[in-house]
């Protein structure tokens, strides 16, 4: 290694340099894990803390029961829609690059939206954070993927990504009830800005810069922007089906203008000169495919649940955002425990029959959840389901994350990571989007503690449904796998490219 070093050295130095061959940056295995799960605690805890304070919010800044939904939505379209973009130049420009850009953009749109002063205001900041998590995320999960490629030490790095994950939401809903009843709504917002400069520091130091590839080309935008408009107005459309029904002319129009803008993206991807924002030759690989499928499906239960359960506590039991926030700790634990006992099977099991076990176990939850009543109470109504819908979730986090880059080449690893979080955001606005308007049209358009909770019981009832799907596509479309190997012999380097 330390020749090859020398031999680069010389290369670069060129002819007649005097200077001595500078070797090329070290692999730092631990310090690379150490930044992305500080990175992925963040953007975690940004999504957690925003779903509590969503009552304060809509009382603060004026929103309608409908809009307030878009704080949620502009974060996970321009994340989920612009996911492949940051993949794909993190796999050009260099991911230490690309996630330090990511990073300073999350903190500046934080900012913003802690001192929004109107609706719009609040959702272009963000729509501006999901632009930054999208640089951010992808780079983040590509490092980790190329600096663990294979074996045991895999599945640990994957382990302590989801446990960090599950961390974020777990400090999020206490911190979120917390800030929003004793220091104001707007600090759910503000904390990220301290949280993204430590984060950024630590990357500066803890992530080894590389030189990008020798190959640059022109990012493909059109793709990336057709795909954004297309989900936006997807989402739009069936959102506003509160106003409009879905045989309207304005509901259909909208609907037909986004399949047209998703079947040009698929053109453009197909057809493009350019390289394609992402190669549709990936989606042959059965592990990417199923992966995707099972995240988009999950990430749709999963982004209902934290809403549903959020009003549900606020709006029907009456409970504060503080006491809110400590009685979701178990569900964001749950998450944390599941997804420790996941390193500890994953060295026995395989990812698919870890992901069926999670997906049943979570969709049971759901169906507990689709129970609750509008004289209900924490223990009899919520404790329960949380435990078990939550260690479900854990038992998914690294097996899907680690199934959807098994197989890929070191090149694409941006990409297969960029499009798993991109499933996973799009799941979680178009399930929101679908559920949250079956719920809002089970009220009756009435605001009584019955009638809310009719509408949230539907909403987890028919999470439990998106669950059960996503567990049969994992029984259909993933690859029969055993155990993951045994760990490479000690003093094995792990290859790290940038």
């Amino acid at each position: 290694m330390h020749a090859k070093r020398i031999e680069d050295g010389l290369r670069h130095a060129g002819p007649g340099s005097r200077r001595p061959p500078i070797p090329a940056p070290e692999s730092r295995p631990g310090l690379t894990l150490a930044t992305v799960a500080v990175v992925q605690f963040m953007v975690s805890l940004d999504l957690s803390v925003v779903n509590v304070g969503l009552p304060r919010i809509a009382a603060g800044l004026g929103f309608g029961p409908v809009g307030i939904t878009w704080v949620i939505h502009a974060y996970a379209l321009t994340f989920g829609g612009l996911l492949l973009l940051g993949g794909k130049a993190a796999d050009r420009y260099g991911r230490r690059r690309v996630l330090l850009a990511g990073l300073g953009l999350f903190g500046l749109a934080s900012l913003a939206g802690g001192l929004a002063q109107a609706p719009g205001h609040l959702v272009a900041a963000r729509a501006a954070q999901g632009v930054g998590a999208a640089a951010l995320a992808p780079a983040a999960l590509a490092l980790l993927a190329a600096t663990f490629p294979a074996g045991r030490a895999r599945v640990r790095a994957f382990g302590v990504w989801s446990a960090t994950n599950a961390a974020g939401g777990a400090l999020g809903v206490l911190l979120g009830g917390v800030l929003t009843e004793y220091a104001g709504w707007r600090w759910v917002m503000l904390v990220n800005v301290p949280m993204a400069a430590g984060a950024l520091a630590l990357a500066w130091r803890g992530v080894a810069a590389g030189p990008p590839p020798a190959r640059a080309g022109r990012p493909d935008v059109l793709g990336a922007v057709l795909a954004t408009a297309g989900m936006t107005l997807l989402v739009f459309g069936v959102v506003r089906t509160d106003r409009y029904s879905w045989t309207s002319p304005v509901t259909a129009a909208t609907l037909a203008a986004a399949a047209v803008l998703l079947v040009s993206f698929v053109l453009v991807e197909r057809t493009t000169a350019r390289e394609p924002l992402v190669r549709l030759g990936l989606l042959r690989n059965r592990s990417v495919t199923g992966a995707n499928a099972f995240n988009l499906l999950g990430g749709a239960a999963m982004a209902s649940s934290f809403y549903f359960m959020s009003l549900y506590l606020q709006r029907v039991l009456g409970n504060g955002p503080a006491k809110t926030g400590v009685e979701f700790l178990p569900f964001a634990l749950g998450v944390v425990a599941g997804s420790v006992l996941a390193v500890k099977l994953g060295y026995r099991l395989s990812a698919r029959t870890l992901l069926v076990l999670g997906g049943l176990l979570a969709a049971a939850g759901f169906a507990w959840f689709g129970l609750i009543s509008a004289d209900g109470g924490y223990a009899t109504d919520v404790l329960g389901p949380s435990i078990l819908a939550s260690v479900g979730f854990g038992l998914c986090l690294a097996p899907v994350v680690s199934t959807a880059t098994a197989g890929v080449a070191s090149h694409e690893t941006g990409t297969a990571s960029a499009l798993l979080n991109s499933s996973r955001q799009i799941g979680a606005s178009l399930g929101l989007a679908a559920l949250g308007t079956a719920a809002q049209h089970r009220t009756g358009g009435t605001a009584t503690p019955e009638s809310l909770n009719d509408g949230y019981a539907l909403g987890l009832g028919l999470g439990a449904a998106l669950l059960l799907a996503a567990v049969l596509v994992a029984l259909a479309v993933l690859p029969r796998t055993g155990p993951p190997a045994p760990a490479e012999p000690a003093g094995a380097p792990l290859p790290v490219r940038d």
